[in-house]
């Protein structure tokens, strides 16, 4: 009998690992697919929302006539750079492509808008009023969708179980326009003096609805 069939079975189980794995390392989190937001561009940016929003409530912006007054590029530079280190870390670590576009133009676009557009004194249909709601419903639209697409994204790869489904970005993005709308449309029904609780209700039966059907017709990305 020859000494190959004598090999021990902890060397046997040795030879059957993957190549440039030994026995107690530890798991390497970028391999395995585990991807964190880092702490430091977490901090900042949660500094930078504080300081715009500062800004917004405290602050004298609608006084400042002037686009390049000190206050105002301060407010400008925080709202970027908060931006920026909200959605382009999401936007790597979750791989979800235009996401810092949508989110670094939507939010500046919102707080820009809430902080030097005059606000409505009338309803929706009133011509000079028209504008300043169709700009508001953009920003939130744009705003609201970017701020949700993670989140549903997330959602639904605990929710579904085919691997298309939970991998569905398509799917995730139209989810997160829904609820875009459905703010746009909170604005609207508000500009119209007709947002009521039924009024609501009936919007979000509307857009559930609508959703379910999508997700009973149309095929998952990638089938």
């Amino acid at each position: 009998m020859s000494e190959k069939q004598f090999v021990p079975r902890r060397r046997r189980a040795q030879q059957r690992k993957p190549k440039g794995e030994t026995p107690g390392s530890p798991v390497d989190a970028t391999a395995s697919g585990v991807k964190r937001w880092p702490l430091a561009p977490a901090l900042a940016a949660g500094l930078c929302w504080a300081g715009a929003l500062a800004l917004l409530l405290l602050g004298s912006l609608h006084l400042e006539r002037d686009p390049l007054a000190p206050q105002r590029l301060l407010f400008y530079v925080l709202v970027l750079a908060a931006g920026l280190l909200t959605f382009v870390p999401i936007q790597r670590s979750m791989e979800l492509p235009g996401l810092a576009i949508q989110g670094v133009g939507g939010t500046a676009l919102l707080c820009y808008t809430l902080a030097f557009v005059p606000a409505p004194n009338d309803w929706l249909l009133a011509l000079p009023e028209t504008p300043v709601y169709v700009l508001l419903m953009t920003a939130l639209f744009w705003s609201v969708s970017a701020v949700a697409l993670p989140f549903i994204y997330a959602a639904g790869q605990r929710i579904f179980q085919q691997r298309a489904r939970r991998l569905d970005l398509r799917r995730a993005r139209r989810q997160s326009y829904e609820v875009g709308t459905l703010a746009a449309c909170v604005v609207a029904l508000a500009g119209l003096r007709v947002l009521t609780w039924v009024s609501l209700l009936l919007l979000v039966l509307i857009l559930v609805t609508a959703e379910l059907l999508f997700l009973s017709r149309v095929e998952a990305e990638g089938t």
